[in-house]
């Protein structure tokens, strides 16, 4: 027998209550060449066919070029004590902790993490992370909103255009203005980010008076590893400070998954969506970890909670946490410092005979113009073995030879002289 769990009177329902005709009309956003036209499935495969199978398809993925590409991902070095203990299955295989007397372990690790993060950013309450940088950027939005009781929010120009697109999509049937700009009059919030999309650094101190000033909320995005060197949001005056996690720990997934981090001022907390663990002592005075203030949609606050957050990335954040204490102040710093050293040297290896973009310092990440297509040099850096870099006209933050270059510490003097050999034959050259 064939159960069928929904209905025709209750699939009609449904649509009805949506209000569209059929069941297809809900992809009508999809372009139709896109659509799945069908599954097609092979055969199926014995296990050692498909390992040998897989194994083929993994040796096309080119997984040994020198990385110089960045824009809110980068290649950090991952310390191999991260991978040893967060494979672990106690922490691998860990559940949402809803029993704080089943979940001491995961819930102490994530309050560990939320105290790195403040001691990190400067800030005096985190919460348990979010999905990724560009989500967090919207909560920290939506936060101010709520606390302001404002509907406005600014952006910067040194904000990640990407993030900003996901900005526009998650607000598009929240009645939210989502405006350009530094004007903090009538905000919720003016949302800036150190260093830029573009790599600059800056100081938004005053800035952020402005907004005490204008009873706005005032939210910084952040590098991680910069605060090894640069000064930190909560001295900056941040409200909300929010950061895109991967670098801490974190290896380049194909996209994921990654850590969005979310701190803020103690007096902003019981706006902040997510889960937060706090501290206290059981019946015995045993010092225990609960999870606390939590406003969410799985205790039945449906419409009325603090965000959508149905999960946070608690394994991510747990390597973030790994990779802070492994490092520590001093390691992180040495870091940050190398970054900055390599990123330098490269940056005038390449002014030499192609325009920096920058009006400014910059931490481990530049802007240059080419006088070629940006795309068309990437495209042939591969084959010299180079991710050179995010073409800025892709993302909308440049023009067609515009080209942003990210320098972490792995990259060695011998890859940095090879990357500007190359990038400057192919500039000079006429075959592009």
């Amino acid at each position: 027998m064939t159960w069928i769990p929904v209905t025709d009177s209750e699939r009609r329902e449904m649509l009805d209550t949506i209000g569209v005709d059929s069941v297809e009309d809900l992809f009508a956003a999809v372009p139709e060449a896109l659509r799945m036209r069908g599954w097609d499935m092979p055969p199926g495969l014995s296990e050692m066919a498909l390992r040998t199978h897989m194994e083929r398809l993994a040796a096309r993925n080119n997984t040994d070029l020198a990385c110089f590409l960045g824009g809110g991902y980068y290649d950090h070095f991952i310390p191999a004590a991260i991978d040893a203990l967060s494979g672990r299955s106690e922490f691998y295989t860990a559940y949402t902790p809803y029993q704080p007397e089943c979940s001491q372990g995961t819930l102490q690790s994530i309050y560990e993490y939320q105290s790195a993060v403040c001691r990190l950013s400067g800030m005096e309450c985190a919460n348990a992370s979010l999905y990724d940088g560009g989500t967090a950027m919207f909560e920290a939005a939506t936060m101010a909103c709520r606390a302001t009781r404002r509907t406005r929010v600014v952006l910067d120009a040194s904000v990640n255009p990407v993030w900003r697109g996901m900005l526009l999509t998650h607000c598009a049937k929240l009645g939210l203005d989502i405006v350009d700009g530094a004007d903090p009059t009538g905000a919720a919030c003016v949302i800036v980010q150190n260093p830029s999309f573009l790599g600059t650094v800056g100081d938004f101190t005053e800035l952020g008076q402005r907004c005490r000033e204008a009873g706005a909320l005032f939210v910084v995005i952040f590098n991680p590893v910069s605060l090894g060197v640069l000064k930190t949001p909560g001295d900056m005056g941040a409200d909300i400070a929010v950061a895109e996690g991967q670098g801490l720990g974190l290896p380049l997934g194909f996209g994921g998954p990654y850590l969005g981090i979310l701190a803020a001022r103690k007096e902003h907390i019981r706006k902040m969506p997510g889960r937060i663990v706090g501290e206290t002592v059981d019946a015995e005075g045993r010092r225990g970890f609960v999870l606390t203030l939590q406003a969410r949609e799985q205790h039945i606050r449906r419409e009325k909670a603090n965000s959508n957050i149905c999960s946070n990335q608690a394994l991510c954040a747990l390597r973030a946490l790994m990779y802070l204490c492994l490092m520590g102040p001093e390691g992180l710093r040495q870091t940050a410092q190398a970054c900055h050293a390599k990123a330098e040297y490269l940056k005038s290896r390449i002014a030499a005979f192609a325009p920096v973009l920058n009006d400014g310092p910059t931490f481990h990440e530049f802007a240059v113009r080419l006088p070629r297509p940006a795309e068309n040099v990437c495209a042939a850096m591969l084959g010299r073995g180079f991710l050179a870099g995010l073409p800025l006209a892709a993302v909308g933050a440049g023009g067609e030879g515009d080209l942003l270059v990210a320098v972490t510490e792995k990259r060695t003097r011998a890859e940095l002289d090879a990357y500007a050999d190359a990038l400057k034959e192919l500039c000079s050259g006429t075959n592009l």
